[in-house]
């Protein structure tokens, strides 16, 4: 894990991101533990609440769960939720703007297209 203290995005939400990309990597497959909050934040340096809210957020999310006493392991479903939900930020934010674009300057379907498997963003 890697956290970036001047990027501008809270530490908890680089917590969350950081285990869900271990989740979607494989690293925490369903039904594993994963790290606790005490081992993450002594690791990190980075303050316990700091560290429980990154994954109470992902505990609501139903991606984490809690089995008492034991610690927090990967939910059922869990990766595939994560999957759901980038795809619609990919799409909100990626696809929607590029369509958008490609409409401003009379792009047909096809020339976006052609233009992704090219790999090129001009001619």
């Amino acid at each position: 894990m890697k956290f970036s203290f001047e990027s501008g995005v809270p530490i908890y939400l680089q917590v969350a991101g950081q285990i869900e990309d271990a989740i979607l990597s494989g690293a925490f497959p369903e039904e594993t533990q994963v790290p606790s909050t005490t081992e993450i934040s002594v690791t990190y340096q980075i303050n316990p609440a700091t560290v429980l809210k990154g994954m109470s957020l992902l505990t609501e999310r139903e991606i984490l769960h809690k089995k008492r006493g034991v610690g927090m392991f990967v939910s059922r479903g869990g990766a595939q939720k994560i999957l759901q939900q980038r795809k619609r930020v990919f799409y909100d934010g990626y696809i929607v703007r590029l369509l958008e674009e490609a409409k401003k300057l009379h792009l047909s379907k096809e020339d976006v297209i052609r233009m992704i498997e090219e790999g090129k963003t001009d001619e």
